[in-house]
């Protein structure tokens, strides 16, 4: 159950990125949320959108992994978990380090918890 409750809580987080992604990138909260200025996140604008797309279909999986059958919901939210621990690693490692707080270590804990049967 716990983990069912994180798996939601991260897909929220993602579909929340995708909107900040998609489209308010250029906009004031997400030239706040991702530090850019108005003329970089012109330049920019398409690669976030495309990133956002991304960001959606990792929430799409997780609440997949949700209405799945119990036999296969462990594996695709593993799946899912395991793809927003990469990103954030490497998104920690290319980008911010924030990323590492924000997505990497929230997606650990909860694919921890739920191979553990939380």
């Amino acid at each position: 159950m716990i983990g069912k409750v994180l798996i939601g809580l991260i897909a929220i987080l993602h579909i929340y990125i995708l909107i900040l992604e998609m489209f308010l990138w250029d906009k004031p909260k997400g030239l706040r949320a991702f530090g850019n200025s108005f003329e970089k996140a012109k330049a920019t604008k398409i690669m976030a959108q495309n990133q956002g797309l991304y960001n959606g279909f990792l929430a799409a999986g997780l609440i997949w992994s949700l209405f799945a059958p119990g036999n296969i919901a462990t594996q695709i939210a593993s799946f899912f978990l395991g793809c927003v621990l990469i990103a954030g690693i490497y998104g920690a490692i290319t980008a911010s380090k924030k990323i590492l707080f924000i997505q990497a270590v929230p997606a650990l804990l909860t694919l921890i918890m739920v191979n553990l049967g939380y």
